[in-house]
């Protein structure tokens, strides 16, 4: 499971701009061979949870993700422009789940739209 933040303090991530973030993960996502098995787009931060290769390493998916969306989503929203050089904050949550584990994880990165509003 990942869970990563905006380094601007506005919450900024609703439409379109999140519908727009959901498309740019999952392009990325399948440019780098792994796959998002459940993804929720809060305003201000992002929780995923990914499928992907250890060889690959779940650091270099972050990287490439983060920096990915937002080029992107800068280029696209000039709202999104700011003195800061990246939409998203340096630091990011992981945490591994086991096979027992998936269902729960699902669920509450499905829950977390409801229990922001």
């Amino acid at each position: 499971m990942l869970f990563f933040v905006l380094s601007i303090e506005k919450k900024v991530l609703k439409e379109p701009i999140d519908t727009r973030l959901k498309s740019l993960f999952l392009e990325k996502s399948k440019a780098l061979n792994t796959e998002i098995v459940e993804m929720e787009i809060m305003p201000d931060h992002v929780h995923l949870l990914i499928k992907c290769d250890p060889q690959f390493g779940i650091h270099k998916v972050v990287k490439h993700l983060k920096g990915y969306t937002s080029r992107v989503l800068r280029l696209e929203f000039n709202h999104l422009k700011s003195r800061l050089p990246s939409l998203w904050t340096n630091s990011y949550f992981v945490a591994t789940v086991g096979t027992v584990q998936l269902d729960v994880i699902k669920k509450y990165i499905e829950s977390q739209k409801e229990r922001g509003e």
